[in-house]
């Protein structure tokens, strides 16, 4: 049923149950030539009368009784449906559906879950951590992150911070095996490669030379698709691993982690969030899209300066 066919019903049925043309256009807040044409349009669609009319009053036909008894329950409901839908958008319950990579989702979107969920705990989020890239409308995705490029079109995508990528390693582990000075140093020490979940390949390290960026492979000692697997084999001292600074950072403030070859670190790639038009979403959609990017958009917690890297990796000579 097209929109202006629903305005010529109500206005009819509004017609019938007011018992006048204009208290019907007041009712609906249009003009009485609106409403008149609106009755003419339904009458010429139907192919019948429904009203006789005069220039004092006006009555239904009995094409038009038939039709006033039918329409009338089935406005009705459409009316307390549609009146349910919009209150559904403005309710703080209900399912939230988020999907993320499994890299860096325990640092960064975790805490942000957490405090939503304090703030209104009738939402339930349902949370898919996956590598692969998601289908946003047959896995009803609310809202979405993502690492890399920007997501297809058709949504919309706002980068929170450049995900950097460093080269580190325990302090324990430098004590016994040295300190790489090149990345063909790295020849002779025990790194960490990660295993793409989706089609099980291996990710090359990504790494800055010069003003561009190139893979640079490297002999893995120790293989996962797991982040905090192999944060622990790193922090154990057992490897070198290219680790993403929002998993990092603190451990490298810390002096747990050392940045290697600070030079070579890369932040070409952006954190998105995502999601579709604001316009059409639940309110429960709306608050976690907004305290995610007052939480999240260029949050020095996930980044470290260049300075702060120079720093650190000094303290390991």
């Amino acid at each position: 049923m097209a929109i202006n066919e629903l305005r010529s019903i109500a206005t009819f049925i509004h017609t019938v149950e007011l018992g006048s043309l204009s208290k019907a256009a007041a009712a609906q807040q249009i003009s009485p030539q609106a409403a008149s044409k609106a009755l003419g349009q339904l009458e010429q669609h139907l192919g019948v009368r429904l009203f006789h009319r005069t220039t004092r009053s006006m009555s239904l036909t009995e094409e038009g009784h038939r039709f006033f008894e039918a329409a009338r329950p089935s406005l009705l409901g459409l009316q307390q449906a549609l009146s349910g839908a919009r209150q559904t958008r403005e309710d703080l319950a209900g399912p939230l559906r988020i999907v993320g990579p499994r890299s860096v989702s325990v640092s960064v979107i975790g805490p942000v879950i957490e405090e939503y969920c304090r703030l209104y705990p009738e939402v339930q989020p349902d949370i898919q951590l996956d590598d692969r890239r998601s289908n946003w409308v047959e896995e009803r995705v609310d809202v979405g992150f993502r690492l890399g490029a920007a997501p297809e079109e058709g949504l919309i995508a706002r980068p929170l911070f450049p995900m950097q990528m460093v080269i580190c390693a325990a302090p324990s582990y430098l004590q016994r095996h040295g300190v790489p000075r090149s990345l063909n140093d790295l020849e002779a020490h025990r790194c960490s490669v990660f295993r793409h979940s989706e089609d099980g390949r291996i990710i090359p390290w990504r790494v800055k030379v010069g003003d561009g960026e190139q893979d640079h492979p490297v002999r893995p000692a120790f293989c996962t698709n797991d982040e905090q697997l192999e944060l622990h084999a790193v922090l154990a001292g057992e490897i070198i691993a290219q680790i993403a600074v929002p998993t990092g950072a603190a451990l490298i403030r810390s002096g747990r982690l050392v940045p290697l070859l600070p030079e070579h670190m890369t932040d070409s790639y952006q954190m998105f969030i995502y999601y579709g038009s604001r316009r059409a979403q639940p309110a429960r959609v709306r608050r976690f899209i907004d305290l995610a990017v007052e939480r999240l958009a260029n949050s020095r917690e996930f980044v470290l300066s260049r300075e702060e890297l120079a720093r650190a990796a000094a303290a390991a000579q």
